[in-house]
């Protein structure tokens, strides 16, 4: 069979942005990007909601985002812990809608991925620090050791920070942790405690993503075609060959062929794309009447970030002048501590500071709840299952009101005495909307993985998954530059 197109790309967002342009870059290769959400044709057509690093679009009525409803934590007595997440539905996809977070993973979210891989060398920082490099351009420490200075992505860090922040960090410094200037440098200059200005990908108060920076200058490109409001409905097999996609556009149908069907709609997306098109648990399936194609455990073992949010005043007519949402951060190992220099609520003197876990040892699971592309999947996060997370949630939290209560005028909302107990931290749990490892990465005889180390869905031919839901671990850090690096990574695997 002969197809026109070479590389079918589902999901104009962080990753699909930027492999599509990368892949392009060939003239002999033909690549389609197809995305559900709008998409447009130039820096100057795009929304100026979308663009700007101040601003986080994805209120109630934003037309930019998926929603989804989420089960953070079953409730154990008390009522169950219900969140909504929200990903990006729009050229760029949730680094366009994000609050311009540029931190790399840090050394031992590589080895660990590593230990998944058995010892393979695939994904170790080693080999995948040319890509980080290779994508950003930073502004401060371009000509240090491991960092790039000519890449597409602008990465700086405030300069002039607002007041809450930097009243924060002085209290940080006064509880004794050191600061850490540059949070992306390499692992012998990092330590793994302290706290430090967040590199974002932000240039004259602008997000600067993949769309901007490496998809819409290559839209001349005869051999790249972009197309907006398609969504994939499922993906089309001869046997266990992929040979393109069905998706539906508004009232209309249709089918697109292609040689290699690559996913980058996101670790929510991505899987209910699999699972809806044949692969996954086959009892799960069986049970939607969604035929087996191969048995795979899409959706199994994912991870996120869970987070507390501790409420405090600061006194009357402190400004929030911020130009990103998170100016500064306060890392403990496996848990940031995140003083928001945006307010949450209409009230200017209010203001969160988040204390997130990074490493949680509980999972989630995410499964069709029928087999309408149209349906949300159900999401249970499970979080606080494991003992181990609501320790250290529970440490966290003293440490971070430690720190408050050391900023002047501080008036901080109440802690039960004894410190955050369980029943606390359930009613007080968000996510910081970081889900990963819905297609987990792993060998040959690993039961949980469903995708081999060059990101091919196993069982089948022709399908790919290239974004955060591929991750096997979780990540220490925020994951934008990291799917951006495994996008800059992967093309290797997809250009010969």
């Amino acid at each position: 069979m002969v197809f026109v197109v070479d590389t079918l790309i589902v999901g104009a967002g962080t990753a699909g942005c930027l492999l599509a342009a990368r892949l392009s870059a060939d003239p002999r290769h033909v690549v389609r990007l197809v995305e559900a959400g709008p998409v447009w044709s130039s820096a100057a057509s795009t929304p100026p909601e979308v663009r700007r690093a101040d601003l986080m679009p994805i209120g109630p009525e934003s037309p930019w985002v998926w929603r989804y409803p989420a089960l953070l934590a079953a409730g154990g007595g008390d009522p169950d812990n219900v969140a909504e997440l929200v990903r990006g539905r729009v050229l760029g996809g949730s680094g366009a809608i994000n609050g311009g977070y540029f931190v790399r993973a840090v050394a031992t979210d590589f080895a660990a991925w590593s230990d998944e891989l058995h010892g393979g060398t695939e994904w170790s920082l080693d080999t995948v620090l040319p890509a980080y490099r290779q994508i950003e351009r930073d502004h401060d420490f371009g000509s240090a050791p491991g960092h790039g200075a000519a890449g597409p992505i602008p990465v700086r860090r405030v300069v002039d920070p607002a007041p809450q922040g930097v009243e924060f960090m002085a209290a940080a410094a006064a509880a004794g942790f050191t600061e850490i200037p540059d949070l992306n440098a390499l692992p012998d200059a990092v330590p793994s405690t302290g706290f430090g200005p967040v590199p974002c990908n932000v240039e004259d108060g602008l997000r600067v993503g993949t769309a901007t920076a490496f998809l819409l200058p290559a839209l001349s490109r005869p051999n790249l075609t972009v197309s907006g409001g398609i969504m994939v409905t499922r993906i089309r097999f001869h046997g266990t060959r992929a040979i393109g996609v069905d998706y539906a556009a508004g009232e209309d149908y249709g089918t697109i062929e292609a040689d290699r069907v690559v996913v980058c709609a996101g670790a929510v997306e991505s899987a209910a794309l699999l699972l809806r098109s044949g692969i996954g648990p086959p009892a799960h399936l069986r049970a939607l009447g969604i035929p087996v194609v191969s048995e795979a455990p899409v959706g199994a073992w994912f991870s996120d970030h869970p987070e507390i949010g501790l409420e405090y005043r600061l006194g009357v007519g402190s400004p929030a002048r911020a130009r990103v949402p998170l100016e500064y951060v306060l890392t403990l190992d496996d848990i940031e501590i995140r003083p928001y220099a945006v307010a949450f609520t209409p009230d200017p003197d209010s203001h969160r500071l988040g204390v997130a876990m990074m490493r949680p040892h509980s999972s989630g699971v995410l499964r069709l709840r029928d087999a309408d592309p149209g349906s949300t999947p159900i999401l249970e996060h499970r979080y606080l299952s494991a003992e181990y997370d609501r320790i250290a949630l529970r440490a966290a939290v003293d440490v971070a009101g430690d720190v408050l209560a050391r900023v002047p005028g501080a008036r901080i909302a109440p802690v039960p005495p004894g410190g955050a107990d369980a029943a606390w931290l359930r009613a007080n749990l968000g996510t910081s909307q970081h889900l990963s490892g819905t297609c987990r990465m792993g060998v040959d005889t690993d039961e949980r993985a469903v995708v081999d180390p060059m990101c091919r869905v196993r069982g089948v031919t022709g399908v790919s998954v290239v974004d955060l839901s591929v991750v096997p671990v979780p990540l220490s850090r925020g994951p934008q530059a990291t799917v951006m690096m495994i996008a800059e990574h992967a093309v290797g695997y997809f250009s010969s």
